[in-house]
């Protein structure tokens, strides 16, 4: 269970497990939420249930069945008729499909599953990757969504979240310490790994004397582009170039600025490319960023964007974020500075100490044991566990 959109939106978790696991054999069906629908050139009044079969987001040969229930395409009206649509798949799914556990990563519909599962005698599992709340833009809903998201915490079989922080986070709201675990994000070893990086960087007119900051992913107001555009409009430093890959709510904005101060040929917007293609982009950077605001949003947890930069041997600029700080300490490739107007200052001193190479060697060392093999037999074995306790306790 999700309330954004399996298909549109970038790689997360769930769709690494969800891939990995049928990869494995187990039938996957996944009920999703079109979240940008308004962005459709096309609007309609109401979507129809569609059914998506064979879908493979991260690993060739997986295949997930997505199901996007209909709602309503109005602001405001779409969420509410999501609570009737998704109740009404779910329990279809229950009747159809059968599951041996459901998993939820939203905050309507996994309360809705969570209900739905307590009266079938079906496992539920509360996963959190994100605090969801704090993403929602109208304030006053955020409250509400909390307290939803306590009560699925309470009644979850089992919580899972993908770091330290985020642990710590959803016991404080509500998740029993004893049945609260930790199953971080993983990397792909066999994608990303050493690639050439000579094709990205000349069809985008990158010099082999170029020093690059990338980033990649979904580009938010807070994630401190803005900043670090403007940073390094005041360097003298032509060779210094920020190359990013993504879309997203300030992506207009950083045009903008491209514009406005003559950096056409030093800030590179290459927009949404496809997954299969990232490694390529990472390979020819020279640093990673994760500039990000500290914010409520982004303190508590540790994007998965991060494993796959240090997997590559990459050097990673983070603005210190508690989450990302108790993941990687402070001597494991990852330099951080208090502001995402430090980052392009931070960025010379490497490059003028030249230690990129042993600080991205650091870093590919400490995300080697985070293999999404290894992850997935985590999150399988926890599954089978938690089907197992439900079957005893419905046994006796």
């Amino acid at each position: 269970m999700q309330e954004t959109d399996w298909l549109k939106r970038n790689p997360a978790q769930q769709h690494h497990l969800a891939d990995n696991l049928s990869l494995r054999g187990h039938k996957v069906r996944v009920i999703d939420y079109e979240l940008l629908w308004w962005t459709k050139r096309k609007k309609k009044l109401f979507s129809r249930r569609q059914v998506f079969s064979g879908v493979s987001k991260t690993r060739k040969g997986a295949s997930v069945t997505l199901i996007r229930p209909g709602i309503v395409k109005i602001p405001c009206l779409d969420y509410i008729s999501l609570i009737f649509s998704h109740k009404r798949e779910i329990e279809r799914q229950i009747s159809e499909f059968s599951p041996d556990v459901i998993i939820g990563f939203g905050i309507l519909n996994a309360y809705l599953a969570m209900k739905s599962s307590g009266r079938n005698n079906i496992p539920f599992v509360c996963y959190w990757i994100d605090v969801l709340h704090t993403l929602i833009p109208f304030k006053p809903f955020q409250s509400m969504a909390k307290l939803v998201e306590g009560k699925t915490l309470k009644h979850a079989d089992r919580v899972l979240v993908i770091n330290e922080r985020l642990k710590t986070f959803v016991i404080k709201i509500g998740a029993n310490p004893e049945r609260t675990s930790v199953v971080r994000g993983g990397v792909d070893f066999a994608q990303f790994g050493q690639i050439s990086h000579n094709k990205v960087r000349i069809q985008h007119g990158i010099e082999k004397d170029d020093i690059v900051l990338f980033f990649m992913g979904w580009l938010y107001n807070f994630s401190g582009l803005r900043e670090v555009t403007l940073e390094l409009a005041k360097t003298k430093d032509s060779n210094l170039k920020l190359l990013i890959v993504g879309e997203g709510d300030a992506f207009n904005e950083l045009q903008k600025i491209r514009e406005r101060h003559n950096l056409q040929n030093r800030v590179i917007l290459a927009g949404k490319k496809p997954y299969q293609e990232i490694p390529s982009f990472i390979a020819a950077s020279d640093i990673c960023l994760l500039p990000a605001h500290n914010n409520e949003v982004m303190r508590h947890i540790v994007p998965i964007k991060l494993y796959e930069y240090m997997a590559m041997g990459k050097p990673v600029i983070s603005t210190r974020l508690p989450g990302v700080v108790k993941e990687f300490a402070y001597d494991n490739g990852v330099v951080y500075v208090n502001r995402p107007e430090e980052v392009v200052k931070k960025a010379s001193e490497l490059i003028a100490n030249e230690n990129l190479d042993e600080l991205g060697a650091k870093a590919r060392r400490f995300v080697e044991k985070y293999s999404w093999d290894k992850i997935t037999d985590e999150f399988e074995n926890i599954l089978k566990e938690v089907i197992k306790e439900k079957q005893n306790e419905t046994a006796s």
